[in-house]
């Protein structure tokens, strides 16, 4: 690992340097200095180009310096919480995001979720578990053989989805979503009469080996509503199916 990579006054390559041969870039946010490079150093094995910040401020600069694939980001950072530090990055990146926790209390981790952070983990933890959780992400289908065979957009009323060009719009209207947000969005459009449950959904989106609190799910889709300005009562785009989990409404 280079030596200045702990150091979070660098930013890293600038913005527009090319990505190195394995195309991936990766951030980790951690004021734990030794546990940073533990990461960073795991990161860098698996192929990532790894940039290192020590506080939450630093973070967001340097997100924006070297627009990363992934972030590590730990909750509790100098400056600016992780909440804060995610919600900043979200702004402008649809990276995907594992939060860092040291408190067990499911608040926290409902609360980090829903501004955008696609996983969690709490410490403890082994980074061989963290590298697997991030590796399960990377490994997600970015199209739906349903798409692929019909080369066509998924309409919902108002509801536009673009499997293959991964675009949502809600009345003509762009929406933006994280990567999660859409992934869970396809899943559920792409075989719009199935009622999924929460574990059939992450099983699609987070890969079967993931393991948690499958509420993490219910955080993901109140966003995702709230961004499509639908709501549980109505469910017009997705709904609610009690006792099971979710199915895609028809836009009514």
């Amino acid at each position: 690992m280079d030596s200045d990579a702990g150091d979070p006054t660098t930013p890293g390559p600038p913005a527009g340097t090319p990505r190195p041969a394995s195309g991936l870039r990766a951030l980790v946010v951690e004021d734990e200095t030794s546990l940073a490079r533990v990461l960073g150093s795991y990161l860098e094995r698996e192929g990532f180009e790894t940039t290192l910040a020590h506080d939450g401020l630093q973070a967001v600069i340097t997100a924006r310096d070297v627009d990363p694939d992934v972030v590590i980001l730990d909750l509790g950072l100098p400056s600016l919480d992780g909440i804060e530090v995610c919600r900043q990055i979200r702004t402008f990146s649809d990276a995907y995001v594992v939060m860092l926790t040291a408190r067990s209390e499911e608040v926290d981790t409902l609360i980090g979720l829903s501004v955008g952070a696609d996983d969690y983990i709490t410490k403890p933890f082994s980074p061989r578990e963290l590298m697997a959780r991030i590796q399960a992400m990377l490994r997600r289908p970015r199209t739906s053989r349903a798409a692929e065979d019909q080369h066509d957009d998924l309409r919902f009323g108002d509801l536009r989805v673009d499997v293959l060009g991964r675009d949502v719009w809600l009345a003509g209207e762009p929406v933006a979503l994280t990567r999660t947000e859409f992934d869970l969005l396809a899943a559920l459009a792409d075989r719009p009469r199935m009622a999924f449950s929460r574990r059939q959904l992450i099983d699609h989106v987070w890969g079967q080996s993931w393991v948690g609190d499958e509420h993490l799910v219910d955080v993901h889709i109140g966003h995702l509503r709230r961004k499509l300005g639908d709501d549980a009562t109505e469910g017009r785009y997705v709904r609610t199916v009690r006792g099971i989990g979710y199915r895609m409404g028809n836009g009514e």
